[in-house]
């Protein structure tokens, strides 16, 4: 049974369990504790009473710290593609990629703590110096998620503790040992301070006592969530009566635009990866994608031939690249949608039917505008790609822009220079010109516009996670009107 880590220590709930179950036999895979409002406020009073040693500790000493967890990272990693595969329904090629990722990411911020901190201003004042430096701001509570669980969960909570900050975030209760307990064991290991990082799970019934915790605790500064647009607003509502800032990366449509002038095969690798990879259960995958119909026809056999080239099937198998969705309700989520489009008269390409959870990758085409996977309005979180044809770029540019959403987007073509103008018209917080919609770096600043939430990732989130503070001596006397 695994238990909450709560000031550096393995601590039993003060409530009962929940199974968590293997997405592709249903088998049960851990008890987990099951988090209650008390085991949430130890931990937050935890995290609260080692903020100010951990804020004000050397950046040497961090980094030592932060270096050390992404060697664990890399020498886990057999260990770590296991525990994906079979909590979350990860193949290989998406483990290792988080695990690249993560591993990445802790050794980029062990160095932040040696960049510029604040600027010199000059004052009008005779005598006065201002300086403006940035200040951690306390305990940051976070939400991970269960997909790309690994290293979503580093970058809820390691974004927060690089610039100062201590953290306890509340994991997925449908993969809680990959979204958060694997890693205060690589933390613990590591050596990090009792209560600089806190996690704490739940049953599903469970989450919303932890979130109110969250909420009314004084010592909690910032809300980071990563999830669905739906539950954010939920959460938004009540951080709104509470006063507090949040850090959102919600869902995406994404699409893809393919120009009369792309690389057909390029654009086929591209599509695929963006569409399919982990089954289409990542915020960034490819969602729609707009073909010149020039090349229409070439393109949706190569999309066809290569997406039916996937191997299925048990994720553990290192062949394997489409593994199970993460439950019955996002098969049936697939399954619905799928029926909509083609009683609504759309063309199944490939695809359209399961094997338990195994979802087979669905393309289909000539789709009608009130369709629900295709209108924008609300994401498909599966392996379900729609393909429309288009005869004018600039009616296919207005159209991938008809969504609520403004995460991430995908151009090709053969021209650098058009791509760029059209990316730079893109209501959208990432703009892919010729790769996918899918791509991640450890540098890069990921994050949405619209819908898609708001606050970025890598060493701009600075911005989200520490506050101002304006400092200013005086070497003359003061001059006062009174």
């Amino acid at each position: 049974m695994r238990t909450h880590f709560i000031n550096g220590e393995w601590t039993d709930a003060s409530g009962p369990t929940f199974p968590v179950y293997n997405p592709l036999s249903d088998e049960l895979f851990e008890e987990c504790a099951a988090g209650t409002a008390a085991d949430t406020e130890a931990a937050v009073a935890a995290a609260a009473a080692a903020f100010h040693a951990w804020a004000s500790m050397a950046p040497g000493a961090r980094q030592a710290l932060f270096l050390k967890a992404a060697d664990i990272v890399e020498r886990r990693t057999e260990e770590l593609v296991t525990l994906m595969a079979a909590e979350g329904g990860a193949s290989r090629a998406f483990s290792t990629f988080q695990i690249r990722l993560s591993a990445a990411m802790l050794r980029q911020a062990a160095g932040w703590g040696y960049l510029p901190q604040g600027d010199v201003i000059l004052s009008d004042t005779p005598g006065r110096t201002a300086t403006v430096t940035r200040k951690p701001l306390g305990v940051v509570a976070g939400f991970t998620p269960w997909n790309g669980a690994f290293y979503l969960a580093w970058r809820t909570f390691l974004l927060p503790m690089a610039f100062g900050n201590t953290t306890v975030i509340k994991p997925s209760e449908l993969a809680p040992i990959s979204s958060g307990l694997v890693h205060a064991e690589i933390l613990a290991e590591a050596g990090f301070p009792a209560g600089t990082f806190n996690v704490v799970t739940n049953a599903p019934e469970g989450a919303a006592a932890i979130a109110e915790v969250f909420f009314s605790s004084p010592a909690v500064r910032v809300i980071n969530f990563t999830g669905s647009d739906k539950t954010a607003r939920i959460l938004g509502e009540r951080a709104g009566r509470a006063l507090k800032r949040m850090v959102l990366e919600l869902g995406g449509f994404n699409p893809a635009i393919i120009l009369d002038d792309a690389d057909v095969e390029e654009s086929i690798k591209a599509v695929t990866f963006g569409a399919f990879l982990h089954q289409g259960q990542v915020c960034m995958n490819t969602r729609k994608v707009y073909v010149a119909r020039s090349l229409h026809d070439a393109f949706v056999a190569g999309l066809k031939a290569r997406v039916e080239s996937l191997k299925i099937g048990d994720p553990i198998d290192p062949t394997v690249i489409i593994g199970p969705l993460i439950n019955d309700r996002a098969v049936a989520q697939i399954a619905a949608r799928v029926k909509d489009a083609l009683d609504r008269g759309a063309t199944l390409v490939t695809g359209g039917y399961a094997d338990g959870r195994l979802y087979r990758p669905t393309i289909v085409t000539n789709v009608p505008a009130d369709a629900i996977c295709t209108s924008g309005a609300d994401e498909t979180f599966g392996p379900l790609l729609v393909i429309e044809a288009f005869d004018d770029a600039e009616e296919a540019l207005r159209k991938a822009q008809d969504t609520p959403y403004g995460l991430t987007a995908s151009i090709m073509t053969g021209d650098r220079a058009r791509g760029l103008a059209m990316a730079d018209r893109f209501d959208s917080g990432i703009v892919h010109v010729n790769g996918p919609t899918m791509a991640s770096e450890a540098a890069l600043p990921v994050g949405g516009v619209k819908n898609s939430g708001w606050g970025r990732s890598g060493y701009y989130s600075i911005e989200d996670f520490t506050e101002l503070r304006l400092t200013t001596v005086s070497t003359e006397p003061g001059r006062y009107p009174f």
